[in-house]
């Protein structure tokens, strides 16, 4: 794992909800509901790093809500509308072996079989069957190649240290 000190945002608050300071927030950990064991928050505010205890939190539906200890009105709530909601990396829980982040991820030089450099990973995105890999050359017209996460057919190796994925994929010329 790359060891930085970089906060990771995990979430951004919305509006105000009702009339006792709460708060909406969209939680980006899957399942929604984990944003709520990485406690306490950091909240992004005016690009400085601050501190947050809740009072309170609830799942209302698919929304999640949230009350700060001592906001008791929308008009102190919303002094906190679009902050982002951020953790540092000791929060995070250990890995077992074989597993990361995607954050690790990106960026990793991508290889083949062929020992042809493909490109980097870009993105990571969510498909429902399994996860996929954006890799993007370095050439001008930016080529995107979509790899599946499927470990032992595509993905051979992950190597954190030297920063490169080894894969089983086919080039076209």
């Amino acid at each position: 794992m790359q060891q930085n000190n970089t906060p990771l945002i995990v979430g951004r608050i919305g509006g105000v909800y009702g009339v006792k300071g709460w708060l909406k927030i969209s939680s980006f950990t899957r399942p929604g509901e984990n944003i709520f064991s990485y406690l306490p928050w950091l909240l992004v505010i005016d690009d400085i790093l601050q501190e947050i205890s809740l009072e309170e939190f609830q799942k209302r539906g698919e929304r999640f809500l949230v009350k700060f200890l001592g906001i008791d009105n929308p008009e102190d709530a919303s002094q906190y509308i679009n902050c982002d909601i951020a953790i540092t990396e000791e929060q995070l829980p250990r890995l077992k072996k074989g597993e990361y982040y995607w954050r690790d991820l990106i960026a990793l030089k991508v290889i083949n079989q062929d020992g042809t450099l493909l490109g980097k990973v870009s993105e990571m995105i969510e498909t429902g069957a399994n996860d996929v890999f954006i890799v993007t050359n370095g050439d001008k017209n930016k080529q995107k190649i979509l790899i599946p996460y499927v470990t032992g057919v595509y993905i051979r190796k992950i190597d954190l240290i030297n920063q490169t994925m080894n894969v089983d994929w086919a080039v076209d010329n």
